[in-house]
């Protein structure tokens, strides 16, 4: 069983509109290349991350609010990348640490 048409105008419209797909599809393929290429530049010149880092509180000068590990999922948008120094005094000073990923343990501060 033969599902291509008989004659030549309809099989020459069907070849169009095949090559014009195929080309749609071959535009769709290189975006997509394009994007996976910038995606595994990007986690190549991914900086590290901080090892620590202490949430800010909302508005200026209001005190911090927790001190947590670089990689810790439960920071909040207001942050500053600290040194490990600075995460001990913070702690010391009565700053919470995060219950996610305890940095006071990292630390040795219990």
């Amino acid at each position: 069983m033969n599902d291509l048409p008989p004659d030549l105008p309809r099989l020459r419209t069907l070849e169009t509109w095949l090559a014009l797909s195929l080309d749609r599809v071959r535009q769709q393929i290189a975006a997509a290349e394009q994007r996976e290429k910038e995606r595994q530049q990007g986690e190549e010149h991914r900086p590290p991350p901080p090892d620590w880092v202490l949430e800010l509180g909302i508005g200026v000068g209001a005190p911090p609010t927790e001190v947590h590990t670089g990689d810790c999922y439960a920071i909040g948008k207001r942050r500053r990348t600290i040194t490990r120094e600075q995460a001990l005094e913070a702690l010391t000073a009565g700053v919470r640490a995060c219950v996610h990923c305890r940095p006071d343990t990292d630390l040795g501060v219990l």
